[in-house]
């Protein structure tokens, strides 16, 4: 019995040590300079910022457009009808959307700040 909790144990860090942690940018055919803004600046941190853990499969970047068919089905999945970055984990979903209105194209390195400790806080860094 105790070697099979331990096992349990095991696999379910394991597991939790694995589980993906996503970072999705969601936008339409029109685009204003604050979304482009946006998703450029999103990019940007998680390419620099957390190199390792994209190559090792711990996070993913999307950009999802929801005005085709494959990005509308995604957008329903999670309820997105105008541009939002999300960002997601095994233990839920964060909408961060107002920190890009309100930084990414002004105050960049705002938007970034915050952005990064939601992303942080998703990973458990």
């Amino acid at each position: 019995m105790r070697s099979l909790l331990l096992a349990l144990a095991l696999c379910l860090t394991s597991f939790v040590a694995n589980a993906k942690t996503k970072v999705i940018y969601f936008h339409g055919k029109q685009r204003c300079a604050t979304c482009l803004s946006i998703e450029k600046n999103a990019k940007d941190l998680v390419e620099e910022r957390y190199a390792e853990e994209l190559r090792n499969g711990q996070l993913e970047f999307m950009v999802v457009d929801f005005s085709t068919p494959l990005g509308k089905s995604i957008a329903e999945k999670y309820k997105v009808t105008f541009s939002s970055l999300i960002v997601e984990n095994e233990k839920g979903k964060t909408d961060v959307t107002r920190y890009g209105f309100q930084y990414a194209r002004t105050q960049p390195d705002q938007f970034k700040s915050e952005l990064k400790d939601v992303v942080d806080k998703a990973l458990a860094k």
